[in-house]
């Protein structure tokens, strides 16, 4: 598999991931809608986003510079700005939780999942600012931007994994507090953290493949 077919194995298993997540959400879990007085809707913002806004679109724009048929500088701008709409998404996203436990009287940041979840935002966003400032203004030097490109890619490619590590958690734990056991909702959850690890994977795949 070369780097167009790993992307498209991305394009398709991340589309997946996003189509079962909103049959679990709106079929399984009543709807996804911030301002509702019914808080699990609320909460149900917080998965969706999470994936859809930060993890599928974070990772579109890892392949930007594969997928997009563009001079360097025009992939270069979308590749920063559409991370930049997954870290505005992630925002919103983490805000849904926040709002869903202070209507509940629920603490915060008491699992790993949310330990793993904050901590691998917050170093997005110093990825992504680092990265503005280095490879595109002011711009470093010639030099710099060498020996930082591939920690840069490192980094991208640590934190992809980091975030799907987050959501597998994720997944989880919201099991859990439900008392899932066999039934259909159960495999669906199942199944859409099996695509979005291979999501991950598809993605990572395509980078490997990448010739700088």
């Amino acid at each position: 598999m070369d780097s167009r077919g790993s992307s498209f194995a991305a394009h398709f298993f991340g589309l997946l991931a996003i189509i079962l997540l909103l049959v679990w959400l709106l079929h399984f879990r009543g709807g996804i809608d911030l301002d509702s007085e019914n808080t699990y809707k609320v909460f149900n913002v917080h998965p969706f986003l999470m994936f859809f806004g930060f993890i599928f679109l974070a990772g579109e724009a890892m392949m930007a510079y594969k997928t997009v048929s563009a001079q360097r500088n025009v992939r270069k701008f979308i590749h920063g700005l559409m991370h930049l709409i997954s870290m505005v998404m992630g925002i919103i996203g983490i805000y849904a939780v926040f709002k869903f436990h202070d209507q509940n009287d629920i603490p915060d940041m008491y699992s790993l999942h949310s330990w793993l979840g904050m901590g691998t935002f917050c170093l997005f966003g110093l990825q992504w600012l680092v990265g503005l400032l280095s490879f595109g203004f002011p711009r470093a030097s010639t030099t710099t931007r060498t020996r930082l490109l591939p920690w840069h890619v490192f980094g991208g490619r640590t934190l992809l994994y980091m975030a799907i590590i987050t959501a597998e958690t994720g997944l989880m734990e919201k099991a859990t507090f439900m008392q899932l056991r066999h039934g259909n909702e159960s495999r669906l959850m199942n199944f859409t953290g099996l695509f979005i690890l291979l999501f991950g994977i598809s993605v990572d795949l395509s980078l490997a493949f990448r010739v700088f």
